[in-house]
């Protein structure tokens, strides 16, 4: 018995490139494309100069556990020593260095802000310094000073103010700003930028407010987000970079190995039509 293929082999290998090329086509969409990856490309590239109304930056205040650094400089080289040493019972300073890399939230030195409010310095004693803003606490500081030394130079700045970095960042880790005003991108290129896999779209921002978390989208391929009140980032502050589709594709190996075999079964069936037609 002899079957007849007369136009069935051409429709069967039609169907089966027509699955081969939406096939590839699903591969290809998924992959990163230079519109995803690029910041802010509602900035056309014809445009020489543009204007944008940026956020207001607004000053953090101090909070319990917070560390602040103080330093404090007089005439006298001795009494100047005296006032910036750090070696204070437990719980009044957390030592070690500062700088504006990835390290660990201990390896701060200051002084730490108790439960109640208050930091103790030497010889000036108590200082309540919560809810007011490092340049407030300077300038009592300075007061308080006054009363023993001529003219002594204080500087007060927050030795913790540190910021959280994960996802798709090339140096996800816990950062130790260098000052108070940091904004978004100040924390994303500190962590090395975005990986190229990385959701520039959908970057959220988490935030603990009065005991809440807040959690803000933002999309770095829009220049609006300077306009967004959070875009100046506060001491604690957690930034995630989301991966993208074709991340997880990535790294998915059984999406990889069904893809591989589906591919392998749609080439053999067209060899095998084809050898029918013949």
């Amino acid at each position: 018995m002899r079957i007849s293929t007369t136009g069935h082999p051409k429709a069967g290998i039609s169907v089966c490139l027509y699955a081969m090329t939406l096939l590839l086509f699903a591969i290809i969409s998924s992959c990163t494309t230079t519109k995803n990856i690029t910041y802010f490309n509602d900035v056309a590239d014809s445009v020489k100069w543009r204007s944008i109304e940026q956020a207001g930056y607004v000053t953090p205040v101090i909070q319990p556990d917070d560390i602040l650094q103080v330093n404090i400089q007089t005439l006298d080289p001795s009494a100047t020593a005296m006032l910036n040493q750090q070696s204070w019972p437990t719980g009044s300073s957390a030592q070690s260095s500062v700088n504006n890399s990835a390290v660990s939230p201990t390896n701060v030195s200051g002084y730490l802000v108790d439960k109640n409010g208050y930091v103790i310095l030497p010889l000036l004693g108590k200082v309540s310094v919560v809810g007011k803003t490092t340049d407030q606490v300077r300038d009592e500081i300075s007061t308080k000073a006054a009363e023993f030394y001529k003219e002594p130079v204080v500087t007060v700045r927050f030795a913790n103010f540190k910021v959280t970095v994960l996802g798709e960042v090339a140096k996800p880790s816990t950062y130790v700003m260098p000052n108070e005003k940091i904004t978004l991108l100040d924390a994303i290129g500190m962590a090395g930028d975005l990986t190229i896999y990385g959701k520039r779209e959908n970057v959220l921002l988490i935030r603990d407010n009065n005991n809440k978390k807040e959690f803000i989208r933002f999309d770095l391929n829009n220049s609006n987000t300077f306009q967004s009140p959070y875009f100046y980032l506060r001491q604690g502050d957690v930034v995630y970079v989301e991966p993208s589709k074709s991340r997880v594709a990535a790294t998915d190996s059984r999406q990889v190995r069904r893809i591989t075999i589906l591919t392998s079964l749609l080439t053999l069936m067209v060899v095998i039509i084809s050898r029918i037609n013949l």
